[in-house]
């Protein structure tokens, strides 16, 4: 007899760039620090698994751009956490990338639909 086993979900990988985006859309809903903005973009997403070795150094990427700023705070398990905001700029790059984003996912739809 074979054992059934359930299926794991299958996560996928991020696509260059497309990190930083979701850091940043994510942020635009409330200041965060880092591992509940990897948590948040996988629980929304359901197909994503953010890696800490990623999400920290593009969180510093994008700190450094002066798209996000960070603090020290107390997490709401009272442990001290840099907690991340979005600035003006991350607002208005955030608003460019949306745009980006949607014009290249519809011209790679229109390929995909093509016959």
């Amino acid at each position: 007899m074979t054992k059934e086993t359930t299926p794991e979900p299958q996560t996928l990988d991020l696509v260059q760039g497309t990190l930083d985006l979701l850091i940043l859309r994510t942020l635009m809903l409330e200041p965060m620090h880092g591992w509940g903005i990897g948590r948040r973009i996988e629980q929304v997403s359901g197909v994503f698994e953010i890696k800490l070795g990623s999400l920290y150094p593009a969180l510093q990427r994008l700190e450094s751009r002066g798209l996000v700023e960070a603090n020290w705070q107390k997490s709401e398990n009272n442990r001290r956490a840099r907690y991340y905001r979005l600035t003006r700029a991350g607002r208005r790059q955030l608003d460019s990338e949306v745009s980006d984003w949607q014009r290249l996912s519809a011209g790679i739809a229109r390929v995909l639909e093509a016959t």
